[in-house]
């Protein structure tokens, strides 16, 4: 308490010059903020970048003691206890560091957000590939179900080449990489249709979608990727009819889609090979769009089946 007492109290004058300094050095840091985002960090670097700053830095010192000293010689009552000399001599040592405080974190900052836009861009390049990747897949078996058709049932064929067509020209349209579940299954749904010319009865289809939940977000293609794998694999190779079993439900924080087929082969767990290469597609997109926050599991029934659940982020469909 003796101490804080005996302190000196600051006068009118010396507080007002201190809010000037401050005022001042407050315009000039975003003065040299702007400047500095202006002069691009060089690839590869060069000695004229420093040379910029070398002489920015005194100049923008030499700023806030001009302007500093212009104002501080209108405050009432305000004497400086230093010299000409020693007051430059401060804001001018002052200043330098300011400066290079201000120019380090805008090159940090511009260097993180460079590198968020370089993440960004190649994950949407990997999306777009992978993208590229999936939509000939699905499309080369529907295709090949045209082809199958037209010596057995030309009429048939004709119509599920209509379909095809409709398939080819949403995956065509379709750029974005989520979409509503309702858009999904509406997707899903063509391609089914598709498969039951093939197989007629020997495919049966069951699905269980909330309408809650068809306004949600989920991967384009992820769930025409699991129930074509469920067809592929369940329906092609038997001779007795097929059940695939399409569900969504959904948490507070998951929406999870669940594809089951019916089998009587021989049961076998599924491997990152057995289960497709759509599905491994499918795991890398998850992996780009939502990291670990995504899941895809597949495990085979002890009657030959096979369920795939894929679990994603629950938070509605985001603008486009």
């Amino acid at each position: 308490m003796l101490l804080l007492a005996g302190r000196p109290s600051f006068t009118a004058g010396e507080t007002g010059a201190a809010v000037i300094r401050v005022a001042v050095g407050a315009v000039l840091a975003v003065l040299v903020y702007q400047f500095v985002r202006r002069v691009p960090w060089p690839r590869p670097f060069r000695l004229r970048f420093v040379g910029i700053h070398v002489v920015a830095a005194p100049l923008a010192a030499a700023a806030w003691y001009a302007g500093s000293s212009g104002l501080e010689a209108l405050v009432p009552g305000w004497i400086s206890d230093m010299t000409p000399g020693e007051r430059a001599f401060e804001f001018l040592f002052i200043g330098i560091i300011f400066y290079t405080i201000i120019a380090g974190i805008s090159y940090a900052h511009e260097g993180t957000a460079r590198a968020a836009r370089a993440e960004a861009t190649a994950a949407r390049t990997q999306l777009a590939a992978l993208r590229a990747q999936l939509q000939p897949h699905f499309l080369f078996n529907a295709l090949h179900t045209v082809v199958q058709l037209i010596p057995l049932e030309p009429q048939r064929a004709a119509e599920a080449a209509e379909l095809v067509a409709d398939l080819l020209r949403t995956t065509l349209e379709e750029q974005r990489d989520e979409v509503t579940l309702a858009d999904e299954w509406e997707f899903v749904s063509r391609y089914l249709a598709i498969e039951r010319i093939r197989f007629g009865d020997r495919l049966v289809v069951r699905s269980a979608l909330a309408d809650d939940l068809l306004d949600e977000c989920v991967p384009a293609f992820a769930l025409q990727t699991l129930v074509e794998n469920a067809v592929h694999h369940g329906a092609a190779p038997r001779v007795a009819a097929t059940e695939v079993i399409v569900t969504a439900a959904g948490s507070t924080s998951e929406l999870t889609l669940s594809v089951r087929n019916t089998g009587d082969v021989e049961p076998r767990r599924p491997t990152r090979t057995t289960a497709g290469t759509g599905l491994a597609r499918l795991r890398e997109r998850l992996n780009v769009l939502y990291g670990g926050a995504a899941r895809l599991m597949c495990t085979a029934g002890d009657d030959g089946g096979f369920e795939a659940v894929l679990v994603v982020p629950r938070r509605g469909m985001r603008d486009s």
